[in-house]
């Protein structure tokens, strides 16, 4: 069966700038409230400036006030589909630690939930507050 979100996510993948490590990865991400959004990466040539796709549909997602998160999709052309990386993880776990995520290549995917993939993160409750 067909997943609209999946759909938007290999859409967002077609837009990616990628022109270093030509790896192209789109991303949607579904809010609480059932609004979609999505991103792809956006390469540059200073490699510590590329923008991952989840943090790039986390950016549309704030931008358009949407704050808690219960599902991302992740696609690529890589076997087997990847999850994402440790710096988008942190990111996400900001708006959704129970968040889903869901990963593809054009034949299998995998799927696990956050808190799996990060048991511990660094949360606003670890910081020093005087």
């Amino acid at each position: 069966m067909a997943d609209p979100l999946f759909d938007a996510a290999w859409k967002a993948r077609e837009q990616a700038w990628c022109p270093y490590s030509r790896f192209a990865v789109g991303a949607a991400l579904e809010a609480d409230d059932g609004r979609w959004f999505a991103g792809c990466n956006v390469e540059n040539a200073s490699y510590g400036l590329t923008v991952c796709a989840e943090r790039a549909a986390v950016s549309a997602a704030i931008s358009a006030g949407a704050r808690r998160f219960r599902r991302i999709v992740v696609v690529a052309e890589s076997d087997p589909p990847v999850p994402p990386c440790g710096a988008c993880r942190q990111v996400l776990v900001e708006f959704g630690p129970d968040l889903l995520i869901e990963s593809a290549n054009r034949t299998a995917r995998r799927s696990w939930h956050l808190r799996d993939l990060l048991p511990d993160p660094f949360k606003s409750s670890k910081l020093a507050h005087d």
